[in-house]
């Protein structure tokens, strides 16, 4: 197909995107719910057929899910992925393996074989992505303990993508025991050598990339971004493992380096567009005469799969030692069937073990589900309070993350000679402070007085989201131009309304500006510099008073 018909019908689904979910938006529900409803509406069986390109439309939206785990992998550098713990990656595999057993048992009963039944638990047992993550992200709750629980079983869920590929396949009784060894050899081997391959590029392309300075060169670090976040899921791809996994690694590779939050805030933009696809795509699958026809079955698997799910994952963490308020809250995050459902499906239908009517019966369950995960991520936590409450099981506040002891309580923005004086008083403190430069020897020497430094453009709202703005007990702004830091103060006043603002004014005549903006202390340079040169004359007066006077005395 030619390039401007699909074109015109992405413009048509965004377009459609935007106008339903900015109406769910207006009702404060989650625009997702509208993007999936677009997608329904437009595309795909059952629907009015204004789009005919569902499936290059779906081609390009997976790309978002790995620009998803790629910003994701950013902000877990390795060093802070340790600190997610055994217990959320153990707590996948739990997950997992429970949810196949019981879906299974659950189903056999009811005229499926054995082969069909474990298919089915296999495409139940993975939980949406981009779904999760995405309102995780939003909603500034993925260092939460529910949060953080999440992202280990998606993570888990993801590398479980391609042994259960490999089990689709066996059960439908292609390969022989020889030739599925030989295929998870090869899998094991290619995957090492990605990650390894990865490292050793990461490593080349961070010392490339700080031979350049962000003022000059913004350009750059978009393309940069680009070429490893989606060079790696293309790898990923290419050697059969999960374009999203590889994309994670990739990022999490990025995330320890000083360009990081600069990085996440460049491809946000293009990550907002490409999963706006992917949710419009994935309404497209769903065929909404099938779901009408068999809404009663539909609906029953949905409440029987939400509350299943939610259970398996609830006891999974508490065999796990977590509390019920923390297990449950995680429970309700990933108790929808995910997009990799339908990819799971469409290998089951190849090798013969999924039927036309079970591939129909779980994609319809899994986008009814992603509507209701629309609704039931934000409530997470709520619901895991109110449960905690209802047994009197050790309940803590809503909000509880140990954010509390990681986020910075001081952010210095703009490390010039100014920051760097400012920050004198910082030093060795035990305060945590964060340091924002665009320029990275700014932010080398924050390291090296021990705060934390980032590159990044603080006045681009994302950055100072990402370096967690909205915990700073203290902002100091020190940008020398005048809109730059007018800008930088309109974010945080917004970002961090508790916040204590202290604003370099360059010229004594923006100083109304920064007070009306918000601002609680602004000290002018052109003060400064007068009260200095006073300082310097009021001194040599003394010494030639007293010059004179030894004089006179002489």
């Amino acid at each position: 197909m030619e390039l401007w018909p699909i074109l015109g019908n992405i413009v048509v689904l965004l377009g459609a995107s935007l106008l339903i979910g900015g109406l769910f938006a207006r009702f404060g529900q989650s625009p997702l719910v509208g993007y999936l409803l677009a997608g329904m509406v437009l595309g795909g069986p059952g629907s009015i057929r204004v789009i005919s390109s569902e499936h290059e439309i779906e081609a390009i939206a997976e790309l978002g899910v790995a620009l998803l785990l790629f910003s994701l992998g950013l902000e877990f550098s390795i060093e802070r992925l340790s600190k997610l713990g055994s217990k959320p990656l153990l707590g996948g595999v739990l997950q997992v393996v429970l949810t196949i057993v019981l879906a299974a048992a659950a189903v056999y009963p009811f005229g499926f074989s054995i082969r069909e039944a474990i298919a089915f638990g296999a495409m139940i047992a993975l939980s949406s992505t981009a779904v999760v993550l995405r309102i995780l992200m939003e909603r500034g709750e993925i260092e939460m303990p529910h949060g953080r629980n999440s992202l280990g079983v998606l993570l888990t869920q993801d590398i479980a993508v391609v042994p259960l590929a490999l089990m689709m396949t066996i059960l439908g009784g292609e390969g022989t025991p020889t030739e599925i060894a030989w295929e998870l050899g090869r899998l094991s081997a290619m995957a090492s050598g990605l990650v390894l391959g990865l490292l050793v590029l990461d490593k080349i392309a961070v010392v490339a990339l700080g031979t350049l300075t962000l003022q000059r060169n913004r350009e750059l670090t978009v393309v940069f971004a680009v070429v490893a976040g989606l060079g790696a899921a293309w790898a990923s791809n290419f050697v059969g493992i999960s374009p999203a996994l590889g994309a994670f690694v990739a990022g999490m590779l990025l995330g320890s380096s000083a360009f990081a939050t600069q990085i996440r805030a460049d491809i946000s933009p293009l990550r907002i567009v490409l999963l706006t696809l992917f949710f419009g795509a994935a309404g497209m699958v769903a065929d909404p005469l099938w779901i009408l026809e068999n809404w009663y079955i539909v609906g029953l698997v949905v409440v029987l799969i939400t509350i299943g799910k939610l259970l398996v994952t609830w006891a999974s963490f508490r065999l796990l030692g977590q509390s019920t308020r923390v297990a449950i809250a995680t429970g309700v995050c990933l108790a929808q069937v995910g997009e990799f459902a339908f990819v799971l499906g469409s290998i089951g239908r190849v090798s013969g073990v999924v039927s036309e009517d079970l591939y129909a019966l779980v994609v319809s369950v899994a986008i009814v589900s992603f509507f209701l995960s629309a609704f039931l991520v934000p409530a997470a936590a709520e619901v895991g309070n109110y449960v905690a409450q209802l047994f009197r099981s050790d309940f803590a506040p809503a909000r509880e993350s140990f954010e509390a002891t990681s986020a910075p309580e001081v952010m210095i923005i703009g490390f010039g000679p100014a920051g760097q004086i400012a920050s004198w008083p910082l030093v060795d403190q035990g305060l945590r402070v964060t340091v924002i430069d665009l320029n990275q020897d700014g932010a080398r020497k924050a390291r090296q007085l021990g705060f934390v430094g980032e590159v990044g453009d603080a006045t681009q709202s994302e950055v100072l989201e990402h370096a967690r703005v909205h915990a700073c007990k203290a902002v100091v702004i020190t940008l020398p131009h005048h809109r730059s830091a007018l800008t930088v103060l309109e974010h945080v006043r917004r970002e961090s309304p508790q916040a204590h603002v202290i604003v370099r004014a360059r010229y004594e005549r923006h100083t109304g500006d920064f007070v009306d903006g918000g601002a609680h202390v602004v000290t002018g340079d052109e003060q400064k510099v007068g009260e200095s040169l006073a300082s310097h004359l009021i001194e040599w007066c003394r010494t030639e008073d007293s010059v004179s006077l030894e004089l006179v005395t002489a």
